[in-house]
């Protein structure tokens, strides 16, 4: 049975007229590293910051760590870490001292934890250079340190990646990773680019206008958006049988209207083509079909838009 770090249940947030939370049923398990995914404005970072007790919401509840009443909530938020639009940093000093300005902050002991934290995210030689001359990447993981102080088990970040460049965006992923299967520590990414989140999250929850759409794990993701061959031939139990003698394989379905999805050899049309009508079936369609990730969001959210 699956342990859950995370619960919302019919989770609303109205503003006036507007509601940018309608109903939503999030479920975040733990060790998982889930990707929240939605346009700006689709309601994440409102969930994310009643998440976070920085705002409540209009209806619905959340259970956290297995707490959603009072003090016990307001506990169990202890051990979570945050960064919320972009990092706090304090610009004119090290690293150093910004995290632990925020350890005295957050009234954290351990005058220590500066160097360790430092260490796990990188910036553990940047000696006396001031934070506004870092990098866009650099301030980033910071901000990450930051957020990772008090050792938190939950780890929640709103678009860590915005605005990076390739190479920073690689060190953030990695040292996302590194967290989540080194340390255990299950973490909450949201953001707008689905093809940056597909290499790193292992959960997804989509969402759109404040609706959560659905919610699925990776694997589950890659099987919809999987790639194929559609054929459709004059003989498709011939075709069937030339696929498991010839080609060797059972990687196939055979749709009730006779049309063949060949999940195999994507990349070698001709050669498939070549074997069908070498053996004396007639080709009616041929054509690669699938979507990729990016796709698959774009057709769920469009069905939205126009259904």
């Amino acid at each position: 049975m699956s342990e859950y770090i995370l619960k919302t249940d019919r989770l609303s947030k109205k503003f006036k007229k507007q509601h940018a939370l309608s109903k939503v049923n999030l479920s975040i398990e733990k060790g998982s590293i889930y990707g929240f995914i939605g346009q700006n404005g689709a309601g994440k970072s409102t969930l994310i910051r009643i998440i976070s007790g920085l705002a409540r919401p209009t209806t619905g509840s959340i259970e956290l760590f297995g707490e959603s009443n009072g003090q016990e909530l307001i506990h169990a938020r202890k051990r979570i870490g945050t960064m919320i639009e972009g990092p706090a940093l304090y610009p004119h000093m090290t690293a150093a001292e910004n995290i632990e300005a925020h350890r005295l902050l957050k009234g954290i002991p351990g005058e220590d934890c500066a160097e360790k934290t430092l260490a796990l995210v990188g910036l553990n030689d940047t000696g006396k250079k001031k934070a506004k001359n870092f990098s866009l990447g650099m301030k980033q993981r910071l901000g990450i340190a930051i957020a990772l102080l008090g050792d938190p088990e939950f780890l929640i970040l709103d678009e860590p990646t915005n605005g990076l460049d390739p190479m920073g965006v690689v060190e953030v992923r990695e040292l996302l990773k590194r967290l989540n299967k080194e340390f255990g520590i299950t973490i909450l990414i949201s953001s707008h680019i689905l093809s940056e989140l597909h290499l790193l999250a292992t959960h997804y929850g989509i969402i759109h206008r404040g609706n959560l759409l659905e919610q699925l794990t990776m694997d589950e993701l890659i099987a919809k958006c999987q790639q194929f061959l559609q054929i459709k031939v004059n003989n498709p139990e011939k075709a069937a049988s030339i696929m498991e003698t010839i080609l060797k394989t059972n990687d196939f379905v055979v749709m009730p209207d006779g049309v063949i999805k060949l999940f195999k050899f994507v990349d070698e049309p001709g050669r498939i083509s070549s074997i069908l009508v070498n053996n004396g079936l007639v080709i009616e369609q041929f054509m690669p079909m699938g979507q990729d990730l990016e796709s698959y969001f774009m057709n769920l959210i469009g069905g939205v838009q126009h259904g």
